[in-house]
């Protein structure tokens, strides 16, 4: 055999080891939103943390999708292993409700990463300083399409209280508001303060938020299961002191039959490298995932988060086994 024949024999057994190695590796789809959202980018993190982690595991990679639904929808014919949902969309698909009524999606939350507290925001000269004032006010519901805009028909039903519903974009919504052709909208916040455009309305049209009263606080808590109350510190743009408002999380689930050991590895890698996760979603950058997850979630952990979340010495409730 000659050198150049021997040459490449050892190259071509280089390149079988490396194909065997790679299939050595399982393949994991995350499931994310549109490539332009931060969410996206912050999916895009999640697959480099585990690649890094588990080189020789798993071979993670994005997959740009319609976001949560269509994320429940793909989980559930084993074409992602996570996708991002919202708690309360993956509350309705584990329980077979709403959209996803006789055909429930068993998917089972790894970890919440963003509080999305749902507010009521009005222009300050409305008059308007309870919900209860909103009956028969042209007002935004949230996007068209959107878990806020369905969320919001929900809370109001609920409280027997019906706006006169204003549909559109955001910006077409927020445009209605700079415009006095509707009082307000409902917009997630981020965290605790308000979002870049409820800013930006606010930075000319001063703005009031409305919370919920007690008894309607009483009344999410028992019959929108799937929602969170959140408590929200208020402010001067807010026009507030403290105040009560709904919300849901953006987290991350798993499609119905992942093994425990993968959804194990995937939480653990993730919650011990927060540096990765903050530098692409720096909103989560000083918060605590896996604290924050059980005090947000509204429907049952994956086997495989719940060993990570005891291992590290949390108490995971009951009802979210």
């Amino acid at each position: 055999m000659t050198r150049s024949t021997k040459a490449f024999v050892a190259a071509l057994s280089v390149v079988a080891a490396a194909g065997a190695a790679q299939a050595d590796e399982t393949r994991l789809a995350f499931g994310a939103t549109n490539s332009q959202s931060a969410h996206y980018a912050y999916f895009a993190s999640l697959a480099k943390i585990v690649n890094d982690a588990y080189p020789e595991t798993y071979q993670a990679s994005v997959v740009e999708t319609g976001a949560t639904v269509d994320n429940l929808r793909r989980m559930s014919r084993d074409q992602l292993d996570i996708g991002l949902i919202t708690t309360s969309s993956l509350y309705h698909a584990f329980n077979g409700l709403k959209e996803f009524e006789g055909r429930a999606v068993p998917s089972k939350l790894l970890w919440a990463y963003s509080l999305a507290p749902q507010n009521v925001v009005v222009r300050r000269d409305s008059g308007i300083t309870a919900l209860s004032d909103l009956g028969g006010k042209e007002m935004g519901p949230g996007m068209r399409g959107s878990s806020t805009e369905a969320t919001s028909e929900d809370v109001f039903s609920l409280l027997d209280i019906t706006p006169d519903w204003v549909r559109g974009t955001n910006g077409e919504l927020a445009n209605m508001i700079k415009d006095d052709r509707s009082a307000g909208f409902v917009k997630s916040a981020v965290g605790t303060q308000f979002d870049a455009l409820t800013t930006d309305i606010a930075a000319f049209t001063p703005l009031q938020v409305v919370g919920l009263n007690e008894d309607e606080t009483a009344k999410v808590r028992e019959a929108l299961p799937e929602l969170s109350i959140v408590e929200m510190p208020g402010g001067e743009m807010e026009n507030s002191g403290p105040y009560t408002t709904w919300g849901f999380m953006i987290g991350v689930s798993a499609r119905p039959d992942l093994d425990e050991q993968t959804a194990y590895d995937i939480t653990r890698a993730v919650m011990e490298n927060m540096a990765e996760q903050a530098a692409a979603f720096p909103s989560v950058e000083g918060e605590n995932l896996a604290e924050l997850t059980l005090q947000y979630a509204t429907s049952p952990l994956h086997p495989g988060a719940i060993r990570y979340y005891e291992e590290i010495g949390l108490t995971v409730p009951d009802a979210l086994k």
